[in-house]
């Protein structure tokens, strides 16, 4: 729900973009964490959340939007019509439901938007829930075989929380986010993510930073009698083994790049082993490869910025904005020192940041700060609260890199790393998926 009052960026108007605008004058003065506005409107629509095909429900706070990435590939390997709802969106708002396999198509998402706003009346409701209500009439009505459910914000008190029976719930690693909502402690936000486990559905659980997370993730399923299965992964040259009580198998590299995407994708394959549809290793093989998920460790190979780079340049996009985003960059950063088979060439990693001001700066840069030969900063494009580059650049410098410098925009930064540096390097561009997604519309 931090994107709630968002403009979204998009490449140009359509029928659902006057009506995404007036929803948002719905929005409650204040957030206050609620499903009664959810259970309200779902009623007056006749319950479409109750008319879905088996329901994957995943929570966390980093890698949950990737987790559901592998499992859609692999089911849609497997043959299966799959819905999918996730958010935020990086370009264009039709990127947080598919349908069957596609992106919902923009006059049936401003018809879908229009009846729910009749139905609400007028009532306040916020952004994330009306839109999430609308997704659920949306895959009650198209014929699907399963439906991939990403959680917008915690978990116990987030809109997507009334599905009564999903056939499976994961939780991926909890980090530190949306403190004022969720609480200042993992342990905290443990409790509230354990708040999509239901009686007697199974739970997958990815490896937590923190035993007490952990184990108040485990004391909620164990009290409701929710099954926690146990699932292993191992990683090996060229690939991973996954092991669980129905599946081992040695599985290729994921197609995501990160060590930490073997752990997304044991998640991901830990579900599918619960759910009512067959899904072999072949179809997980080909899922893995062939999974997409941008602005996560993707790299960017063709477009305007990526093609003003001179021979041999890299140029990489991340949306990751807290402490474990930057421990997972601060570990690609290793591998791409050691010019790993896998990770590239070594060389010099250049970054161009920006952030929002409701996030941790310190928390994100202070673990790539080691690697970092040089920083540009930039404020996201048509964000009131982003960080100005020039206060970007003052937590570069407390954080250590002595390059830095802040510029106007992208474009810009681009330009500057590269125009007064002999031999190629790797620039990263990171800090905020709204940075991410004014990138890949800026770029095509």
């Amino acid at each position: 729900m931090t994107d709630a009052l968002r403009s979204p960026a998009r490449p140009a108007a359509s029928r659902s973009d006057p009506v995404l605008e007036r929803l948002k004058g719905l929005h409650p003065k204040v957030i206050d964490l609620s499903l009664e506005r959810m259970h309200r409107l779902l009623a007056a629509l006749g319950h479409p959340e109750a008319k879905l095909p088996p329901v994957v429900h995943v929570a966390g706070t980093n890698g949950k939007g990737s987790t559901v990435a592998f499992l859609r590939a692999m089911l849609e390997a497997a043959g299966y019509r799959v819905h999918v709802y996730t958010s935020p969106h990086l370009v264009r708002f039709h990127e947080r439901i598919r349908l069957a396999g596609r992106l919902i198509d923009d006059d049936h998402l401003a018809a879908l938007l229009e009846e729910c706003e009749v139905a609400n009346d007028g009532d306040p409701i916020t952004f994330f829930e009306v839109t999430t209500v609308a997704a659920f009439l949306a895959f009650s009505r198209v014929p699907a075989d399963v439906v991939l459910l990403e959680t917008g914000l915690g978990g116990r008190l987030d809109a997507t929380n009334v599905v009564d029976w999903p056939a499976v719930t994961a939780v991926t690693r909890i980090s530190y986010d949306h403190r004022q909502f969720l609480g200042d402690s993992l342990l905290e936000i443990a409790c509230e993510k354990a708040g999509i486990f239901k009686p007697g559905v199974p739970v997958v659980l990815a490896p937590q930073p923190e035993a007490d997370a952990l184990k108040a993730l485990k004391l909620r399923a164990n009290a409701i009698a929710a099954p926690i299965q146990p699932w292993s992964v191992e990683e090996r040259p060229g690939g991973f083994r996954f092991e669980s009580a129905k599946r081992q198998v040695d599985l290729p590299r994921p197609g995501l790049a990160g060590a930490h995407q073997i752990t997304n994708a044991g998640v991901a394959i830990a579900c599918l082993d619960h759910l009512p549809l067959v899904v072999d290793d072949e179809a997980v093989r080909r899922g893995l490869a062939a999974v997409e998920w941008p602005a996560r460790l993707q790299r960017l190979t063709r477009g305007p910025l990526a093609e003003s780079l001179p021979l041999g340049w890299e140029l990489w996009l991340d949306g990751g904005h807290n402490d474990s985003a930057g421990e997972v960059l601060a570990r690609q950063a290793v591998d791409w020192s050691r010019g790993q088979p896998d990770g590239g060439l070594a060389l010099p990693l250049l970054l161009i940041y920006g952030m929002l001001s409701s996030k941790d700066p310190f928390e994100f840069l202070g673990p790539l700060a080691p690697f970092t030969h040089a920083l540009r900063a930039v404020a996201i494009p048509g964000e009131e609260a982003s960080f100005t580059a020039e206060e970007s650049c003052e937590t570069a410098k407390l954080c250590g890199i002595r390059d830095h410098g802040a510029a106007d925009g992208v474009d810009t930064a681009l330009a500057d790393l590269t125009g007064g540096r002999q031999g190629p390097a790797r620039v990263l561009i990171c800090g905020s998926l709204y940075l991410a997604g004014s990138v890949l519309a800026e770029n095509g």
